[in-house]
């Protein structure tokens, strides 16, 4: 089982649901520092930063977006940052920062990516990812690690997995190190199998995250291959952690855990689980809702 091992290759990629259409995204404009209108970009001015139209790239590595400035926004408008264009080989991130603070990313339609979006920085101040899609990214859809006091809420994340680049695993949503994750839907994991015909399928992991809060996620279509586990939530590390009133669907595959903590003594209350082999594993549970596999 991955344990702490996110980062490394992580670090090295540096060289309601509620959004608005288009046609009526043009009257938060006033609230723009600047506009981005191609990718790739470095941003480093503080300010709002916008998209005003579908933009999309090939780069096999590195960042569409880059911020590395602190005090930034990055809202798209609704509109597409894509990179499937560089086939499902990609290493490349679509918005990308480390070590800013106060960063927030909103009303993104990310699509085509390894990593759809990536926040790390053990010492960044707080960081908001909010209203966002993340589609067809091929092994992490949103990845936030570190900034206590930060949120991943109301984003959407579907089909996440496909790397020929890391086989293996997928990863819809993957946070850390006081990250609150609250109000997201999760629709589908899978991963293409590795050399040993396994992959493995998680709709939420958190790992070191004491004091960050799990809540009214919305977790379905986890597909593990071979010996590989599928998770609904899994968290590891993390004490103290809430698990509450998420909603988590299985699909009857035999190896596969609903809520699973991994040394971290995490609470799980008021969740409903089903067609999951195991419903809770090493989570001290009240109120709970549980149809086994």
């Amino acid at each position: 089982m991955r344990i702490g091992a996110l980062l490394a290759w992580g670090f090295l990629l540096v060289p309601s649901f509620s959004w608005s259409s288009p046609a009526l995204a043009a009257e938060d404009y006033d609230n723009c520092t600047g506009f981005i209108d191609s990718v790739p970009v470095s941003i480093h001015e503080q300010g709002v930063w916008c998209l005003r139209k579908d933009l999309s790239t090939a780069i096999t590595i590195g960042q569409a977006v880059y911020v590395g400035g602190n005090n930034v926004t990055i809202d798209c408008n609704g509109y597409k940052l894509g990179g499937l264009g560089a086939g499902t080989g990609t290493q490349a991130t679509g918005i990308y920062s480390q070590a800013v603070t106060n960063l927030s990313i909103r009303r993104c339609n990310i699509r085509g990516f390894m990593t759809g979006m990536l926040v790390a920085g053990q010492n960044m101040g707080t960081s908001v990812v909010e209203d966002n899609r993340l589609e067809k990214n091929t092994m992490y859809g949103i990845l936030v690690m570190g900034g206590k006091g930060s949120v991943i809420r109301r984003n959407v994340v579907i089909n996440t997995g496909g790397s020929t680049w890391s086989p293996g695993a997928a990863y819809a949503i993957d946070a850390g190190s006081g990250v609150n994750v609250i109000d997201n839907t999760v629709s589908g994991v899978e991963a293409p199998a590795d050399s040993s015909g396994n992959a493995s399928a998680y709709g939420i992991f958190t790992s070191y995250n004491a004091d960050g809060v799990v809540q009214g996620n919305r977790v379905r279509g986890l597909v593990a291959k071979g010996e590989g586990t599928s998770f609904g939530i899994i968290t590891s590390n993390s004490n103290p952690t809430s698990l509450r009133d998420n909603d988590l669907s299985g699909t009857g595959a035999p190896n596969s855990f609903g809520l699973y903590c991994y040394n971290s003594p995490a609470i799980a209350v008021g969740n409903i689980i089903s067609g999951f082999a195991t419903p809770i594993s090493g989570c001290p549970s009240v109120g709970n809702t549980v149809n086994a596999n």
